[in-house]
C-alpha cells in the first residue's frame, strides 16, 4: 500500500515541479525556476508513475494513467499557449522562456506516449473479447 501512496506523491511533485517550469518565465509564480526543476520535472513523474503501478490494482493504474496522460499534456497546452503570448507581446517573460520549450517538448512527449499506450492497451483488450 505504500508503493501507490509514495508514487502518487512524487509524480504530484514532479507535476508541480513542472507547473512551476512554465509559470514562473511569464511571473505568475514568485519562484524562480532552478536547474534542479528540470530534472525533478521529468524524473519524480516517471519514477513516481512507476512506483504507483508496481504497488497498484489494474483499476488505479488504468485512473492514474488517465490523470498522468491529461495532467501532462495540459502542462505542454499551458507552456504552448505561454510561448504564443511571449511571442505576440501579450506577455512579457520574466526571464528566460527556455523552460517553456523544455517542458513543452518533454510533458508533450511522454503525456503522448501514456495517452498513445493507454488507448493502445484498450483497443489490445477489447481484441480480446
Amino acid at each position: 500500500m505504500i508503493l501507490p501512496i509514495f508514487g502518487a506523491a512524487l509524480l504530484i511533485m514532479g507535476l508541480f515541479a513542472g507547473g512551476v517550469l512554465v509559470l514562473a518565465p511569464v511571473g505568475l509564480v514568485p519562484w524562480s525556476p532552478e536547474v534542479v526543476l528540470w530534472v525533478i520535472f521529468p524524473l519524480f513523474s516517471v519514477i513516481g508513475y512507476a512506483l504507483f503501478v508496481v504497488g497498484a490494482r489494474a483499476q488505479q493504474i488504468q485512473w492514474l494513467s488517465l490523470v498522468a496522460s491529461w495532467s501532462l499534456l495540459a502542462l505542454a497546452l499551458v507552456s504552448a499557449a505561454a510561448l504564443v503570448c511571449v511571442a505576440t507581446a501579450m506577455v512579457r517573460p520574466v526571464g528566460s522562456t527556455v523552460s517553456l520549450w523544455y517542458v513543452f517538448v518533454v510533458a508533450g512527449l511522454i503525456g503522448a506516449i501514456g495517452a498513445a499506450a493507454r488507448g493502445t492497451a484498450a483497443v489490445s483488450g477489447n481484441a480480446g473479447a
